[in-house]
């Protein structure tokens, strides 16, 4: 994996928090985030369906954990201040 490629995460994940914020049901995140990552994917390798197929899955994949990840950190900090 290239370094550009590792850019398409967090532009992914702010992607899909402004969808979140538009209304989007938030449970169908993680599937919107493997669709758009396979749409970057292809589009990123010049439409070579396969290859893009498999970088979007793994960008998806990658912007969704790191999303869920990071919403549990703060959720977890933001109780750690109620309880102090």
């Amino acid at each position: 994996m290239e370094y550009i490629e590792l850019v398409l995460v967090p532009i992914l994940i702010g992607v899909l928090e402004a969808i979140k914020r538009a209304g989007f049901n938030s449970k169908f995140i993680p599937i919107l985030s493997i669709v758009l990552g396979i749409l970057i994917g292809v589009f990123y390798s010049g439409f070579d369906i396969r290859e893009g197929a498999i970088l979007g899955v793994y960008i998806g994949l990658s912007a969704v954990g790191l999303y869920s990840g990071s919403k549990a950190v703060v959720q977890g900090v933001k109780q750690k201040k109620k309880i102090e």
